[in-house]
């Protein structure tokens, strides 16, 4: 004979966990809280001992957290830039003039027309340098419908810019690119020629050598603003 079939009990339901009491809940975040306040103590105590014990040590692992934390703080609100050199010609520069010496000419004038865009006041800025540009390298629309020709030379610091160049700019920026106001833009310095033939002229550039963009660069009021 077959065994009988054995009967399946039913399954058990599972009540649902009951929600902790109001008391519950306020009496966990207080022991939570005592918890943080208990380890923070113990912290405390370990850094004043180790600074007792290890007084140069210690100073010298705060200065280094600190850095560490100030490096990252600046990282995350995005002051803090690294340099990159892509081969298409763009590059992000930081605030350093050095770094703004370590780019390539076209580089620099894109670098340059970037700063320029920054700035609410401008429309446009437009790279245009080249092997027969005019002395022009970027073209900065204004929105009250100035236009400004800016001339970039990224020199070594002891390679500093000439009257020539200022002769060059002054003859083509208005007859030649119908612009209102010429700007030369230079990570070195100029000569006393230079500022010399600059001063005699009847509507004299202007002259950003490379503390003036370092400025600049750090937020300071554009050349076309000043």
């Amino acid at each position: 004979m077959a065994a009988p079939a054995r009967r399946r009990r039913p399954a058990r339901t599972r009540r649902p966990a009951r929600k902790p009491r109001r008391r519950t809940v306020r009496r966990r975040a207080r022991q939570a809280s005592t918890n943080r306040v208990i380890a923070a103590a113990f912290v405390l105590a370990l850094v004043i001992a180790a600074f007792r014990e290890y007084p140069v040590i210690s100073s010298l692992v705060t200065a280094l957290a600190l850095a560490a934390t100030t490096v990252y703080f600046l990282a995350g609100t995005g002051r803090l830039r690294l340099l990159a050199r892509p081969a298409g010609g763009r590059a992000d520069v930081t605030h350093s003039i050095a770094a703004y010496q370590h780019l390539t000419g076209p580089q620099f004038e894109h670098a340059i027309a970037d700063l320029a865009r920054r700035d609410p006041a401008v429309r446009t800025a437009t790279v245009s340098g080249g092997s027969n540009d005019r002395a022009l390298d970027v073209l900065v629309q204004l929105a009250d419908g100035r236009r400004v020709a800016v001339q970039c030379k990224r020199h070594a610091p002891k390679n500093r810019v000439g009257a020539p160049v200022i002769y060059a700019v002054n003859g083509t920026y208005r007859a030649y690119h119908r612009c209102d106001q010429a700007v030369i833009v230079t990570t070195s310095s100029f000569t006393p020629d230079a500022q010399r033939a600059n001063a005699e002229l009847d509507h004299p550039l202007r002259l950003i050598d490379g503390r003036a963009l370092a400025r600049w660069v750090c937020g300071g009021r554009p050349p076309w603003g000043a």
